[in-house]
């Protein structure tokens, strides 16, 4: 049998303190990634409000692809984290090695293909005239740095699955300093710059992705996860699209649902376009919390998982479900009282400032039913479950968010669509929970039972 491996860090000590030192390293790498996004949203908005228009139609544009990136790190993490539980190093360090490959080939097919259509996709957004060519200027760019994007973001993924808690929020923080820095010298012109304009917070990104992928390569190669080998590729690709397969596939649902609800807003205004994509960064940042303790639980929920440690996966799943409650009601709060503030910072047209406070009293109450279902899609695909989460995010989208929103649009206004994103998030939350409990339980009785059995024939 094989013994413990020295990167299964997570299935021994603390439960809470593993938890907290995973979630505040992610949060922190994704809080930097996501204020680099709010100062690309406050530069741009000193172009103006067509610019932050356009922004606003790039954005569903640019979380579609993250779900790629996130499609192939969940799936390669999954299989990696129980490796590592289990004490197979070597066959782990093997799939970290053809993880970069794949993700690699498919960052440089996807960006091409962006790279070629993005005027097109823009106008089936329907934007128009100066809003349209903007954001089309925008997502060019944008493409040619997304294979170092989704290079990156899934090595970030692969770090904390062989149990480096730190890591990761190294190469989200340095990139995204990198991207502040650069964006207003790129878009105004400063320091003897060329003034790119929208362009130049795109050519921000893709410039800041090279410093994350140089990081990321460093500290893989030092922790001795790369094997300098291709063989067993297709095999590794397809334990990876085991799980990652249908990941990608729920991770494109949630931006089908943010192109739909984008294409309903743009019929009220460019204005309210941005007045929601101004509210969506705000609120991102203290969303990013509970997306870093949902996060934590791929890995921990893994290593334990192959370790057949259960109860510390139940202890886990309890704790950061009462987080995510707690955080819910911390974030409602802190924007329905400062939240206007912000964005005053940002654009203080009427229509942006009006769209923004309706949004902040409406769907951060929400918002902890959101990170219990996030908590329970991350633990089901960290245990090699991965169709249970693409069919939370099918009824979430098509069954229930998309109908209710034509109808609370039909009825209300654009304040109807976001009634219909908080009562969403309050049902599947709660379904997700009950749904991930059950499964938990029944698996670790059907791993105990065979267990037992094993050990028996194997005495006979």
């Amino acid at each position: 049998m094989k013994g413990r491996s020295e990167n299964a860090t997570f299935t021994t000590g603390n439960v809470a303190r593993h938890l907290i030192r995973l979630g505040s390293f992610i949060t922190i790498g994704s809080l930097s990634m996501n204020l680099a996004r709010l100062a690309e949203v406050l530069y741009l908005g000193w172009l103006g409000t067509e610019a932050l228009a356009a922004l606003g139609f790039a954005f569903p544009i640019t979380i579609t692809l993250f779900a790629f990136a996130g499609g192939i790190g969940t799936g390669a993490s999954s299989v990696i984290a129980r490796m590592v539980g289990g004490g197979s190093e070597q066959d782990a360090a093997r799939l970290v090695t053809h993880t970069q490959v794949l993700t690699l080939l498919v960052g440089c097919f996807i960006g091409g293909l962006g790279y070629w259509y993005a005027d097109a996709i823009i106008n089936l957004l329907g934007a128009t005239g100066d809003v349209r060519i903007l954001s089309a200027q925008y997502l060019a760019v944008y493409m040619i740095g997304f294979p170092l994007f989704m290079w990156s973001i899934v090595g970030s993924t692969l770090l904390r699955a062989t149990g480096k808690a730190a890591s990761p929020g190294i190469v989200m923080t340095t990139g995204s300093i990198v991207q502040m820095g650069l964006g207003p010298i790129l878009i105004f012109g400063w320091f003897g710059s060329p003034e790119f304009g929208i362009a130049g917070a795109a050519w921000a990104y893709v410039v800041s992705r090279v410093f994350s992928v140089s990081i990321y390569g460093i500290l893989l190669i030092r922790s001795r996860m790369i094997r300098w080998s291709m063989n067993g590729f297709m095999s590794s690709c397809w334990s990876i699209f085991h799980v990652g397969g249908p990941a990608t596939a729920s991770g494109l649902i949630q931006p089908v649902s943010m192109l739909i609800i984008t294409r309903l807003l743009a019929d009220h205004g460019h204005e309210v376009v941005a007045g929601y994509n101004v509210a969506m960064r705000v609120e991102t940042m203290v969303h990013m919390v509970l997306w870093g303790a949902s996060s934590s639980i791929g890995p921990f929920v893994g290593q334990n998982w192959g370790a057949a440690n259960y109860d510390r996966v139940k202890t886990a799943l309890s704790l950061s479900n009462r987080f995510c409650m707690a955080w819910g009601v911390v974030t409602f709060v802190a924007l329905a009282v400062g939240g206007e503030y912000f964005v005053r910072l940002i654009d203080d047209d009427p229509t942006v400032v009006e769209v923004a406070k309706t949004f902040f009293l409406i769907i951060p109450l929400s918002i902890g039913f959101m990170g219990v279902m996030q908590v329970a899609s991350t633990c089901f695909n960290a245990l090699g479950q991965p169709v249970p989460p693409l069919i939370l995010a099918l009824l979430r989208t098509f069954v229930i968010y998309i109908p209710v929103a034509y109808l609370a649009d039909y009825w209300f206004g654009y304040t109807g669509i976001f009634i219909a994103t908080a009562l969403t998030n309050l049902i599947m939350g709660s379904l997700a929970w009950r749904w991930n409990q059950n499964a938990v339980r029944i698996g670790s009785m059907t791993q105990v039972r065979f267990r037992d059995n094993k050990n028996v024939s194997l005495e006979r």
